[in-house]
């Protein structure tokens, strides 16, 4: 079974309005016949951005995120010492953290990461959008 990572716009959008999402993006959400996976970095970086109020897409996000995680049907993908690692000493100039680790965790995971930000794929990772 293929195994997907979303990166953090990829569930924000899922999550409240699949609107922006690219076809591919769309169709592999909807396939039915794949895992889909949140990485806790995504958590991580929602609920700090959130609590800042630099993101406001989902009023109570601390309360929500279970239910949406179960609604979907996706899976949580905790960080390693392997994935931190691969993330520091991944080869690019791309300097998001969270961006890093998902493309760490995508390589070492065997996953294709579903998102729209080019840049990752830099990192050495497989994208789709």
């Amino acid at each position: 079974m293929s195994r997907f990572l979303l990166d953090t716009h990829t569930a924000l959008w899922w999550w409240t309005d699949p609107a922006p999402l690219g076809s591919a993006a769309l169709a592999t959400l909807t396939a039915g016949q794949v895992e889909l996976y949140v990485s806790v970095a995504s958590v991580w970086e929602i609920a700090i951005k959130t609590q800042s109020g630099k993101l406001t897409m989902i009023e109570n996000f601390e309360r929500d995120y279970r239910g949406l995680m179960r609604a979907n049907e996706f899976r949580s993908l905790s960080v390693t010492d392997d994935h931190a690692l691969k993330a520091g000493f991944l080869m690019s100039g791309h300097r998001d953290p969270f961006d890093r680790l998902i493309a760490a965790q995508a390589i070492i995971e065997d996953m294709t990461v579903i998102t729209r930000d080019r840049a990752i794929a830099k990192l050495g990772c497989t994208v789709i959008w």
